[in-house]
């Protein structure tokens, strides 16, 4: 999946209303990602900025969010960033501190999901508290903002945000029904241990294949 095809697949999806929302990749230390103030929907070759690790930009004007992504490639092995502005995460993100385990997909990231507090978008602050938020984790919420992932093929990043949207949904509609179950650390186990069995790596912590 290329950079454009993935930023018209989000927005499709509902992820990045209006000029929200913000997508890269990595290889070596050449970063490629959307321009600052263009609608996902909308973006072409044009609209693509070019960033080293260091932040010296080589070309375009990169997304506001440009130190978040620098930040997590920086702490991480990522190769691909998405960070999305979907209405389900948002709303959790305004509630919860964290997004418990209710159901398995959420182990293809890591477990339950932290919820970073809130600092204004494009800041050093809000870079370092999503980094705190995402270890042993491949996604974080964002307080009051949004969501972010980051995976090691730009699919599957893509497909984790999708996951990751899903999954929320799914928890504020079991919350307006009661309490929401949670899975326990053993009923997390023997999914993971199912998993294996059925060759299913991405709920076992195991490397995902590559695109």
């Amino acid at each position: 999946m290329d950079l454009v095809s993935a930023c018209h697949r989000l927005a499709a999806a509902g992820l990045a209303p209006g000029t929200s929302g913000n997508v890269s990749v990595r290889d070596g230390d050449l970063v490629r990602l959307t321009g600052q103030g263009v609608a996902l929907a909308d973006l072409s070759e044009d609209d693509i900025a070019t960033v080293r690790l260091d932040g010296t930009v080589g070309s375009g004007r990169p997304t506001s969010e440009l130190e978040l992504h620098l930040a997590i490639y920086r702490s991480t092995d990522a190769a691909a960033i998405v960070h999305t502005h979907g209405t389900q995460a948002t709303a959790v993100a305004c509630v919860v501190d964290e997004l418990p385990v209710v159901h398995y997909a959420l182990l293809a990231l890591g477990g339950a999901i932290q919820v970073a507090p809130f600092h204004a978008f494009g800041t050093p602050e809000l870079a370092a508290a999503v980094v705190a938020a995402l270890p042993d984790r491949r996604a974080a919420l964002l307080a009051n903002h949004g969501a972010v992932n980051y995976a090691a093929s730009l699919t599957e990043a893509v497909q984790d945000a999708e996951v990751l949207e899903w999954v929320c949904a799914l928890y504020g509609a079991a919350a307006v029904l009661g309490t929401p179950r949670v899975l326990s650390d053993d009923q997390q186990a023997a999914v993971r241990a199912s998993a294996q069995r059925h060759g299913y790596r991405s709920l076992t912590g195991l490397p995902p294949a590559q695109e």
